[in-house]
């Protein structure tokens, strides 16, 4: 990287000593990714006969889920060894991307365009994802970007009825890591130019807002059962609710509550003897 970089550096400083580039400097930043080990944790090297053959995976799943699955694996910076039956998550979370817009007979899935609106769930998780993969682009933090896009495609799929510009956001944010088949579902939603031509998707803070939250029930520090409770639920409301679960009922009945613990939106503990 170094003798590239130099390389780089001073080709560039000739253009700018002529006058073609404006900038004395080529790149703004560098960012040292690592290196993809073989299976075995080693270097790939033809002598250990651990190299994989992206072409070979290309054949067998697209480029697309190969370029994701490299992004995947952790952060960019760190070395990550190949594991060939890991790139089956991502192959199947693309198929569930596709099965989203396409249905089994080629034509849109009738649920898309059948409603104005999303349900209020469906909309925080899209809102959310726009939120931080916009974000983790920004840091370059792909694969956390990745594990939200497959959260919010699982919420898009057992949505009854989803508005068009939802399902065309969703594919913007996943047209930078797998650009042929967001450019694909693009033209089949009726779209004759190129997404990257559209604008970027846009979140609203006031729709990240959780109305509820799941509150973990606990006895002695071991999990007894959860609620949805609203989330501004008060400490006195969540420990009430605790005690009101049958479960945790069968492990304080005949006992003495020493103390009664409450994490805020997450916990509520029993300590009875």
């Amino acid at each position: 990287a170094v003798l590239h970089l130099l390389y780089a550096r001073f080709w560039h400083h000739i253009l700018y000593d002529i006058g073609v580039v404006s900038d004395p400097e080529p790149f703004k930043k560098l960012f040292h990714q690592g290196i993809i080990l073989g299976e075995d944790g080693e270097k790939m090297s033809k002598s250990r006969g651990n190299v994989v053959n992206p072409e070979t995976i290309i054949e067998g799943y697209g480029a697309d889920a190969l370029r994701l699955y490299l992004m995947f694996l952790g952060p960019l910076e760190a070395m990550k060894p190949w594991n060939t039956k890991g790139i089956e998550g991502i192959a199947r979370f693309l198929r569930k991307t596709w099965r989203l817009v396409v249905a089994d007979d080629g034509e849109l899935q009738l649920k898309i365009g059948q409603s104005d609106a999303l349900d209020p769930e469906t909309e925080r998780v899209l809102h959310a994802t726009i939120k931080k993969v916009t974000n983790d682009y920004s840091s370059l933090g792909f694969n956390t970007a990745i594990s939200q896009m497959m959260i919010c495609i699982n919420q898009l799929a057992k949505t009854e009825a989803l508005p068009r510009e939802a399902v065309e956001d969703f594919i913007k944010l996943l047209a930078p890591l797998a650009p042929h088949i967001a450019e694909e579902l693009w033209q089949r939603l009726g779209h004759e130019g190129s997404i990257v031509e559209d604008g970027w998707p846009k979140y609203d803070e006031s729709k990240l807002v959780e109305d509820s939250v799941k509150i973990i029930f606990q006895v002695n520090g071991k999990y007894r059962g959860d609620a949805q409770l609203p989330a501004d639920v008060s400490k006195d409301d969540a420990i009430a609710a605790a005690k009101a679960n049958e479960r945790v009922q069968g492990f304080i009945d005949g006992k003495t509550i020493k103390k009664e613990i409450y994490v805020p939106g997450k916990i509520v503990n029993i300590v009875a003897v």
